[in-house]
């Protein structure tokens, strides 16, 4: 590979570490009751709040239409991702440092499957989320469920609920397309 690939690929690889530090996905809830809004940031190794007390109030809500608390230690992902990330990081680097760009190629396969693995745990998580209700509910709603949206928005009741990717997604977007760049000017530009 180029010297200008290997650094492009070793950039790309190095992007990825901006997800220790910014959220990738972020919900944002606006209703009556919460005129300023609400929300959470997803990280790789957490959920938090838009404010301080947001994560509370989303958990106070839920309890009255039956839905289940969000709490970190609930989500099994959030001890493999920083793994999973780390993983992607070192590989993409050698994949850099050895010049290799099969190992470009796999890198930025592998890429892509995290990428679809984690759109479908997520919608997963927002439908078991969204319709596993307590029968216990204060409020009720016959025939309601209130699944997240996957990607855009959704009227729930008197809330709407919007879901984006966030900051760390700009790292994501970044490497990948860096990773795409070195395929690129390696395998089409002579």
């Amino acid at each position: 590979m180029k010297i200008q690939s290997k650094i492009m690929m070793a950039l790309g690889a190095l992007m990825l570490i901006g997800l220790y530090y910014q959220p990738f996905w972020t919900i944002n809830m606006s209703a009556p009751q919460y005129p300023e809004g609400i929300g959470m940031h997803i990280h790789i190794d957490d959920v938090t709040g838009h404010n301080r007390h947001d994560l509370q109030s989303i958990n106070t809500l839920n309890h009255y239409i039956g839905m289940a608390e969000i709490h970190k230690e609930d989500f099994w992902e959030f001890e493999i991702m920083p793994w999973v990330i780390g993983f992607l990081i070192a590989f993409g680097l050698l994949a850099a440092a050895v010049g290799n760009i099969k190992l470009v190629i796999t890198w930025l396969v592998l890429m892509v499957l995290l990428g679809i693995v984690g759109l479908v745990d997520f919608y997963m998580w927002g439908h078991e989320y969204g319709h596993n209700l307590s029968p216990d509910a204060p409020i009720k709603v016959p025939g309601m469920s209130y699944q997240p949206p996957l990607l855009g928005c959704k009227q729930l009741l008197n809330i709407n609920a919007c879901s984006w990717p966030y900051t760390g997604s700009i790292f994501i977007g970044l490497s990948m397309v860096l990773a795409a760049g070195v395929v690129w000017i390696e395998k089409f530009k002579k």
